[in-house]
């Protein structure tokens, strides 16, 4: 590229031609231009003030409603962006948002072996459930139509491993401080009828942990639940964000980022531990075993050896180590066990008599599984009436949506874990096993809010990737096995 000089007269050579003097410099402020003066947002601050002020959210008892409220201004740029890209199985989804809506009409009738239903609250919980479907499937296809450019692959996955640092946090607040808790502050401003409502009151009350009897013949213990409002729902995150968080952070990050990642993964041991929660232990496991699965299929002898060796040393750290004997105590003692097995009866129940519909939303059984007419008490902490539906996922969709639901919501994460079997990016991997977990975990915890929201951004995440690696796939006439496999991984890890 050519530059022009300017020619000025040097002393000793012929004059030049006069130039029309420059018109004398305007004083006063210079006018900005109209874009100057706005202030703008980045494209994907809806996502970055979901996971960066979540702490903030949780302090001010909205973390489960700030998933509808963010959706709005995701819904907003959607629509100003035009068509929107869906992702596999998006047919499945629809169905399963058609069914819960519909199941409105079966809310007044009343299930098997349950209580009659009445009072609002029952239309007040139909409406959250809606609201927090459509929210989520919203951050979904958010996720999923912003360009690379605007919201790059690295950006989201790091976000998540900034909320495991902030769960892990979470978990050692909790095991210090077990009583810890609060009022929200919002709670002083909210009109009486409002804050004084059984649901939104649970949300005022902020806790660090759940004060928990599990272990037989030892005193309450203390269960992580901070920066979510219970203990399970702090084990199936964790378990989600650590995953996230050892991609963005160790196997994509830089040497220092790597080390601190390690450091993080290595001290959720501890809390991990002491959350006494057995499905998380066992969700776990079985990443461990598929991630071994996948690298000994691609013939990454040497990661699978790293792997191997880092779970063995935390083996040796959890028995050498009083961890070990709280571990033990808790597999031995199912203090659950027979509750689970009575509300997941009776949602099978409550299923075979409305299988199309459902009921609309979960159901207060008749008693429990130690009495049918004796409350909850001292003595009997066990007793008194139990919601159907509330020990996990599948259970819920059973009472709620019926066989329908439940199918339509497998279905999608089935077909989309079979949709990218083949991506085996450290994304396409991580992604992939956040769909087990999120299958796995529908049989002992409810996975609205956060967790469905981790899952269904895991499954834009899997999508995005596939378009990259599709889009720098070169024919392959034109290229080598080696070249080809080299973009291919480089557009998986983006």
């Amino acid at each position: 590229m050519s530059t022009v000089t300017p020619h000025h007269p040097v002393r000793g050579t012929a004059s030049v031609p006069d130039v029309p003097p420059a018109a004398p410099a305007r004083l006063g402020p210079v006018p900005l231009r109209p874009r100057d003066r706005s202030l703008r947002l980045p494209p994907a601050w809806p996502l970055s003030a979901l996971f960066v002020l979540y702490p903030l959210w949780w302090a001010l008892g909205v973390s489960t409603l700030i998933f509808v409220v963010m959706a709005v201004p995701m819904v907003v740029q959607l629509y100003r962006r035009g068509p929107i890209r869906v992702p596999p199985g998006f047919g499945l989804w629809l169905v399963l948002l058609l069914w819960v809506l519909l199941s409105a009409l079966m809310l007044d009738l009343t299930a098997p072996d349950t209580l009659p239903p009445s009072g609002g609250g029952r239309y007040l919980g139909w409406a959250i459930r809606v609201a927090t479907y459509v929210a989520m499937t919203v951050i979904m296809l958010y996720v999923l139509n912003l360009p690379e450019r605007e919201l790059p692959q690295r950006r989201v996955v790091r976000l998540f491993g900034f909320m495991a640092v902030v769960t892990v946090v979470g978990g050692y607040l909790a095991t210090i401080f077990p009583t810890f808790g609060f009022v929200a502050p919002l709670r002083y401003v909210l009109p009486h009828s409002i804050a004084t409502h059984p649901y939104v009151a649970s949300l005022m009350d902020v806790q660090l942990a759940q004060v928990q009897q599990v272990l037989a013949g030892e005193p309450s213990s203390p269960r992580p639940s901070a920066p979510f409002e219970y203990t399970n729902s702090w084990g199936e995150n964790i378990a989600i964000l650590l995953i996230w968080m050892l991609v963005g952070w160790v196997v994509l990050g830089r040497p220092v980022r790597r080390l601190f990642g390690i450091a993080i993964a290595l001290a959720a041991i501890f809390p991990i531990v002491y959350s006494l929660n057995r499905g998380l232990w066992i969700g776990l496991g079985i990443s461990t075993v598929y991630v071994a699965i996948r690298l000994a299929l691609r013939g990454r002898m040497a990661v699978l050896g790293g792997l191997a060796l880092a779970v063995g040393l935390i083996g040796v750290l959890i028995i050498a180590t009083p961890l070990g004997r709280t571990f033990d105590e808790r597999l031995q003692n199912g203090h659950s066990d027979d509750i689970r097995a009575t509300l997941s009866e009776g949602s099978v129940t409550a299923a075979n008599h409305s299988p199309v519909l459902g009921y609309g939303g979960n159901r207060a059984l008749i008693g429990s599984n130690r009495s049918i007419a004796i409350g909850k008490s001292d003595e009997c902490p066990q007793c008194g009436n139990r919601e159907l539906g509330s020990n996990g996922q599948l259970w819920a969709l059973l009472v709620g949506q019926g066989y329908v639901g439940a199918i339509c919501y497998n279905g999608f994460f089935l077909y989309c874990l079979w949709r990218y079997r083949r991506d085996h990016s450290a994304i396409g991997i991580a992604g992939s096993l956040v769909l087990i977990l999120m299958l796995f975990f529908q049989f002992t915890y409810n996975s609205l809010e956060a967790t469905l929201a981790y899952g269904l951004i895991s499954v834009a995440l899997l999508a995005r990737n596939d378009r990259l690696r599709r889009a720098v796939a070169p024919a392959p006439a034109r290229s080598t096995v080696g070249g080809l496999r080299a973009r291919l991984e480089a557009a998986g890890d983006r």
